[in-house]
C-alpha cells in the first residue's frame, strides 16, 4: 500500500527487511511499533503510509521473507525425482535455517511461536500449507511417472517433509548447529520411500554452505 505526493525519504526494501528482522525475532506479537519503526528508521505517519498497518506490514514482510529465504523449495521441487526432491527440500531448510548474519531459525515458525493473533497464525498456517500442496502435487507426479509406489501417500509424505523442516527450524532456535542438523537431515531420509528411478547423487552441503 502507498500513497501519491512527496517521495519517500528511504529505501522501502530496506526498511522491509528490517522488519522481517524484528517480526522474526520477536513476532507478531511482541514486535511493538515503536521496535518496528526504530529498526525500520522510519516514523509511524512513513510506516502507515509506505505499508499500512501492522498488519499488513506483517504480510508484506512474510511475502518478502518468503522470497528472499526460501528459494530452496523451489529447487527442491525441481529436482528429477521424489527422493531427491525431498532431500533437497531439507537440506535447504537445514542451511537456510542456520544462515550467519539472520537470526536462527524460520519466520513462518518462530513468529507462529510467538504470535497469539488468529489472524496472523492463519496467515503464517497458509503459507505451510501451501508449500505443502506443492510437494503433495509434485509426489502425485512422481507416483504417476512411476518413481514412487502407486501406495505411497503423496499428502502424507508432503506433510512429512513440512513437519521435518518445522523441526530442524525449532532446533535452529535452540541454537542446534549446522552439522547437527544436517546429520538429523540424513535420518530423515531414511523413512522416505526410495524412488523407483535411477537418480544423479545429492551432496550435503558442508558447514559453510
Amino acid at each position: 500500500m502507498s500513497v501519491s505526493g512527496r517521495p519517500r525519504g528511504f529505501d522501502i526494501d530496506l526498511a522491509l527487511d528490517a522488519a522481517v528482522d524484528v517480526f522474526w525475532r520477536r513476532g507478531y506479537d511482541g514486535a511493538s511499533l515503536s521496535e518496528l519503526t526504530t529498526a525500520m528508521g522510519i516514523n509511524r505517519p512513513s510506516l502507515y503510509a509506505a505499508f499500512g498497518d501492522k498488519t499488513q506490514l506483517f504480510q508484506s514482510s512474510l511475502r518478502r521473507y518468503v522470497d528472499r529465504n526460501m528459494g530452496y523449495v523451489a529447487t527442491a521441487l525441481a529436482q528429477p525425482t521424489a527422493h531427491e526432491v525431498a532431500s533437497a527440500f531439507l537440506l535447504g531448510n537445514a542451511v537456510a535455517v542456520t544462515t550467519p548474519g539472520l537470526p536462527a531459525g524460520c519466520l513462518s515458525v518462530q513468529a507462529a511461536v510467538a504470535t497469539e493473533g488468529s489472524s496472523q497464525l492463519a496467515l503464517l498456517s497458509e503459507n505451510r500449507a501451501t508449500i505443502e500442496a506443492l510437494f503433495a502435487d509434485r509426489f502425485r507426479r512422481a507416483i504417476d511417472d512411476g518413481d514412487l509406489a502407486a501406495d505411497d501417500d503423496p499428502d502424507e509424505l508432503a506433510t512429512f517433509l513440512v513437519t521435518v523442516s518445522s523441526g530442524l527450524a525449532i532446533r535452529a532456535a535452540d541454537g542446534v548447529s549446522r552439522d547437527s542438523l544436517l546429520t538429523m537431515v540424513r535420518r530423515a531420509m531414511v523413512a522416505f520411500p526410495p524412488s523407483t528411478q535411477s537418480s544423479t547423487h545429492t551432496d550435503h552441503p558442508s558447514a559453510d554452505s
